[in-house]
């Protein structure tokens, strides 16, 4: 299912289009891919959370790479990446109820994930081979951070929230999303 997921996944830029046929690659020559017991890389489920209006941003501030950043998590075994992006939005924000925009792919990103200590536990230098979501929640919903991973949870107006994030590496890829949430908008404006 994740293989179908990704090939029929058409990619926003040249990026994509390498990052697409490494993930591919990857996934037909790791069949543990979707676990991080492999310690090269394996796929990681993502969201950007926007409001119903895409004006806003639902961030957390990630205990671990001590900034500001989407939510998301690993699949750990789990074929439905929606399915897991979902649940993580929910675990790592407090919202009880989010929609996705699409079913479909937002964006597909390879990213280096530097050692680090995570719960007592030294985690090598390894891969996230990245699948993201758009989904949309309300702004009324009470948030609450998860104490495992991160130490707030805010909304951010759109243009503003890439002032908050201290992960250089990350920059591009957040700046790309929010500008495909940009034309999205003005593809729904009144003419």
């Amino acid at each position: 299912m994740i293989l179908d997921l990704i090939e029929n996944y058409t990619p926003k830029n040249t990026q994509e289009k390498h990052d697409k046929e490494t993930i591919i690659t990857f996934l037909k020559h790791h069949p543990n891919a979707l676990h991080r017991e492999n310690t090269i890389g394996h796929i990681t489920s993502s969201a950007i959370v926007v409001n119903k209006t895409m004006t806003k941003v639902l961030f957390a501030y990630h205990k671990i790479y001590d900034s500001w950043a989407w939510v998301g998590g690993h699949n750990d075994g789990e074929e439905n990446p929606l399915k897991v992006a979902i649940k993580e939005t929910k675990e790592e924000t407090g919202l009880e109820t989010v929609t996705p925009y699409s079913e479909d792919i937002f964006m597909l990103d390879v990213i280096n994930v530097k050692t680090h200590q995570k719960n007592g536990t030294y985690i090598d230098d390894h891969l996230h081979l990245n699948i993201t979501y758009l989904l949309i929640a309300s702004e009324d919903q009470s948030l609450t951070p998860s104490p495992d991973e991160n130490l707030a949870v805010k909304w951010f107006n759109i243009d503003d929230v890439l002032k908050a994030v201290k992960e250089d590496r990350m920059i591009p890829i957040y700046q790309k999303a929010f500008n495909e949430i940009k034309q999205l908008r003005r593809n729904h404006e009144p003419s």
